[in-house]
């Protein structure tokens, strides 16, 4: 039996949806994140090292990871419909966004949060204009250029096609919604009819829905 070991507001989300997708039988482990730091729990540590969510198990086999987690569930279940064929170009295009999703976009998302909370941190009056200059400094250098390039090489991207690898969805949009769920509350998404389509379709699939419904609350933190 497959156990999904789910933390709250997280990657592993998107496995539920996968798994509704696959439409094999799971068990889900609820972990509550630590109300101040917001981390995921310590208990998670016993399963692996690193003690991050998600983590699964598939009766004697422990997986981390997202991306190695949606590999090892998509090559053992499922029947050619979430992954394209060898050989083909659009196989290329799903390993390219299988890869790119936490290679790429994430640790953009994760930066943006992160400057954020360094704006807003409570330090002493004297100290503000230098952690807001820094941060500041940070955006306008190096992330924000970053972040609006790669949002329009994924409006283009599914400006060509209804999903990231063509017309049908696969393993590797459900790799990327994570990312595009942080960059809907993280990022200026007011010009971006594409993905804002991307989602709409994302949200409206009944697998979808149901891990909503297994998973519980599923709200990523905001900037501010």
């Amino acid at each position: 039996m497959i156990t999904v070991h789910h933390l709250e507001n997280s990657r592993s989300q998107r496995v539920l949806w996968l798994l509704e997708e696959l439409g094999v039988e799971y068990e889900i482990e609820h972990h509550k994140r630590d109300p101040v730091t917001r981390l995921a729990p310590a208990e998670l540590q016993k399963l692996h090292p690193l003690g991050k969510s998600p983590i699964v198990t598939d009766d004697d086999v422990t997986i981390a990871e997202s991306g190695a987690i949606i590999e090892y569930l998509v090559g053992k279940y499922d029947n050619g419909r979430l992954r394209p064929a060898k050989g083909t170009s659009e196989r290329l295009s799903y390993t390219y966004w299988m890869h790119y999703a936490e290679g790429t976009f994430a640790p953009l998302m994760l930066l943006q949060l992160i400057l954020s909370r360094i704006e807003n941190a409570p330090v002493p009056f004297f100290l503000k204009p230098v952690t807001r200059g820094i941060a500041a400094k940070v955006r306008d250098g190096y992330l924000g250029p970053n972040i609006s390039r790669n949002l329009a090489f994924i409006e283009s991207t599914l400006g060509e096609s209804r999903w990231f690898c063509g017309d049908s969805m696969n393993a590797a949009d459900i790799q990327m919604s994570f990312a595009v769920d942080a960059a809907e509350v993280r990022a200026d998404m007011s010009s971006l009819p594409n993905i804002a389509a991307f989602l709409a379709r994302m949200r409206a699939r009944p697998a979808y829905q149901r891990a909503l419904d297994k998973g519980g609350p599923y709200a990523l933190l905001p900037m501010n």
